[in-house]
């Protein structure tokens, strides 16, 4: 008699974040002034500094929050299982907050950032260049394609669209291409 493994759930820093944003993006639909005190103000930012992490866990809409979080378990889990839990973290708030202070620097002073979509492209960006050739689907094309092209494409296509701040995907991108390049350098993946 055979006996198949079954993976069992675990509570890793990947669910906690889903978790963590799923609340809050509940507390916001509740209360809408959360996004004004959690979200990102260039102008209000010397006295709000905690919104610099803060807005990662805000988000604007159902599909904003959808769209993240899905991304953040699929890169999260694969760069997870690469590099570790916690190089996994440095890259995701690294380019979290590396895409903060890019908006800070390059956005409309009066304008409020929120979502996880900086730190995100930090893990995307860090995956192009680790496993550039692995090929994923990417709605609505019906074939798979390359990594490197679904998240550099992705960003060109998202910084077209209003109201999407590109200045925070830009730096997290940034960051997950360097440090994707540094983890490469000490281990080669052949995936």
């Amino acid at each position: 008699m055979g006996y198949r493994s079954y993976r069992r759930f675990s509570l890793n820093a990947i669910w906690v974040l889903i978790a963590i944003n799923v609340v809050l993006f509940i507390a916001t639909t509740i209360d809408r002034d959360l996004i004004f005190l959690l979200g990102l103000n260039p102008v209000s930012f010397p006295a709000r500094p905690w919104t610099i992490v803060s807005n990662l866990f805000v988000h604007s809409g159902l599909w904003h929050i959808i769209a993240n979080m899905l991304a953040l378990y699929f890169f999260g889990t694969y760069l997870s299982r690469l590099v570790g839990e916690r190089k996994f973290l440095l890259v995701y708030f690294g380019g979290g907050i590396l895409g903060n202070i890019v908006y800070i620097l390059l956005a409309s002073p009066f304008s409020i950032a929120v979502g996880a979509s900086g730190a995100i492209f930090a893990l995307g960006g860090a995956l192009a260049v680790m496993v550039p050739r692995l090929r994923v689907f990417l709605f609505p094309i019906p074939a798979p394609i390359p990594l490197w092209i679904a998240v550099i494409g992705g960003f060109f296509v998202l910084i077209l669209l209003p109201n999407v701040a590109w200045q925070a995907h830009l730096g997290g991108l940034v960051l997950g291409l360097i440090t994707g390049y540094f983890f490469r350098r000490k281990k080669r993946y052949f995936f």
